[in-house]
């Protein structure tokens, strides 16, 4: 038993090796309806992948830490975080309970990165965008266009079009 927890403590530490602490969490808007719902929703339908507090490096997918806020730089790129497929056909059917779960993590995971004055997602913004989800062919390369867009149009930093920081290159999305 004491083998079993010591080696889980050390696979705890070399997880974080060469990772840096994660950004801070932003202030939540007054738009969420229910804070507690949305981290519990993000946590259930997202956390699995992205990681509880939205980092899941070294893990091949998009860091939302400090990151995910970048994407409220511009209106197309704003409706792209509802479009992405996992948003858009969420088993979450309530409109404003998905723009609260989006809003956690724009606003609360992205802290810093989310634009000075962008505005909290909508019940009809959302379902509005829903009905244009992107197809998993596409992923790539719209994050890529938008990430793009991110760095010139509103100084979002270069290592953005890496999926996590301190990614190697070269990047290796998966498919």
């Amino acid at each position: 038993m004491r083998r079993l927890l010591l080696g889980s403590l050390l696979l705890i530490g070399a997880v974080g090796i060469g990772r840096a602490a994660l950004p801070p969490l932003g202030v939540l808007p007054a738009a969420i309806t229910d804070p507690d719902l949305a981290r519990s929703d993000y946590a259930e339908h997202c956390g699995g992948c992205h990681g509880i507090q939205g980092s899941a490096a070294p893990a091949q997918l998009p860091e939302l830490r400090g990151r995910v806020g970048w994407f409220m730089c511009t209106p197309q790129s704003r409706a792209y975080l509802i479009r992405l497929p996992n948003i858009a056909h969420s088993r979450i059917t309530d409109n404003q309970q998905l723009a609260d779960l989006v809003n956690y993590m724009v606003f609360g995971l992205g802290g810093a990165s989310a634009p000075a004055g962008a505005k909290p997602f909508t019940a009809d913004e959302v379902a509005h965008e829903r009905k244009f989800a992107l197809t998993s062919a596409s992923l790539k390369a719209e994050r890529a266009r938008y990430v793009e867009v991110a760095i010139r149009q509103c100084g979002a930093p270069a290592t953005m079009r890496l999926l996590y920081p301190g990614q190697k290159w070269p990047v290796v999305e998966p498919d």
